[in-house]
């Protein structure tokens, strides 16, 4: 199965942003793809519900 990034639309064309496949509940460094954080699919709803809000 292929996995989908994404970044945020704020990061424009820049390589140094939070790149997040929401369908697994992974977060990764753009500058560093290999290294993935991989959370439940409910926490990383709810990280992102808290960073839209700050």
């Amino acid at each position: 199965m292929e996995v989908r990034w994404r970044k945020s639309s704020r990061s424009g064309s820049a390589n140094d942003c939070v790149e997040v496949a929401s369908h697994l509940g992974a977060l990764r460094d753009s500058k560093n793809p290999a290294a993935v954080l991989e959370i439940s699919p409910r926490r990383l709803r709810a990280f992102v519900q808290v960073a839209k809000k700050s």
